[in-house]
């Protein structure tokens, strides 16, 4: 039964010896140790999770208890099973108060600017729109433009694609309930079924294409920005005219805006979907 309560994540070893003198041996192996229960929902064992960290039982007994006496982690001895504490949350729920999801992005953005060549936007939901937050403008005399505090339609945007693509089917059905889909051009899909298939590919490929929905002559790739929990936080676009952003280089800055989209996901805290 206790192999069953293992997680997901095969091992996270402590290092034997640091290597960077000004790196704690002890202290390496603890947050080791709270990584592995963090990823076990009803907890784990002292020999379940010192094998996975790979440790001797004894050490990892002895880090457990440092840890339980500032309450990162708790022992159900009625189960015997070690499990995340209370504080391990207070610490998570300060980080989610500080973090700034647009500070964050920042230099991905700068840095998705200088490789693809076009406008980058970064967008947030709200009251069921994408709302730009941040822009960093191309160097082109031809560029696109959606000034921050802007609004666009979700189900006609890339971000707003890239944003329902990552949300529960039930706050998709209500968001649609509420704005509708209405035509803003002769390419937006005005249709429950057509935005459907077109957000079953936005899932599959990682990263949601307006292909002239919104404007015409005008192009758009996003991605979206993940929080702890997979849900979307915001959605990074690329946005350009259709002069350049051609049928090849839609793949091309489609797999660009992804991988920045996971990295600041990954520094948010998110979780990226499989």
């Amino acid at each position: 039964m206790a192999a069953a309560r293992r997680p997901p994540r095969p091992s996270v070893r402590a290092p034997a010896a640091p290597r960077d003198p000004s790196r704690v041996q002890s202290l390496t192996r603890a947050l080791a140790l709270l990584d592995t229960l963090a990823e076990a929902a009803d907890g784990m064992t002292l020999s379940d999770v010192a094998q996975i960290v790979g440790l001797a039982p004894s050490t990892a007994h002895r880090l457990l208890t440092t840890l339980e006496s500032q309450r990162y982690v708790r022992f159900v001895s009625g189960e015997g099973l070690w499990q995340v504490g209370v504080q391990a949350f207070v610490v998570g729920q300060a980080f989610r108060r500080s973090r700034d999801v647009v500070t964050l992005a920042r230099p991905q953005m700068r840095h998705l600017m200088e490789e693809s060549g076009e406008t980058v936007n970064l967008y947030i939901e709200e009251g069921g729109e994408a709302v730009c937050m941040a822009q960093v403008e191309c160097r082109q005399m031809m560029r696109a433009i959606s000034r921050p505090g802007g609004r666009v339609k979700l189900h006609c945007s890339g971000a707003g694609k890239a944003i329902l693509a990552a949300l529960p089917a039930s706050d998709v059905a209500r968001i649609l309930q509420t704005q509708g889909l209405p035509r803003v051009s002769e390419k937006t899909l005005d249709t429950p079924k057509k935005l459907k298939a077109d957000l079953d590919q936005v899932r599959a490929r990682g990263y949601a294409v307006d292909d002239e929905e919104h404007a015409v002559g005008l192009r758009c790739v996003a991605a979206p920005i993940l929080d702890e929990e997979g849900k979307p936080l915001a959605a990074l676009s690329i946005s350009g005219p259709l002069a350049r952003i051609d049928d090849t280089a839609i793949g091309v800055m489609g797999g660009l805006v992804r991988r920045a989209a996971a990295a600041v996901t990954e520094q948010v805290g998110g979780r990226a979907r499989g």
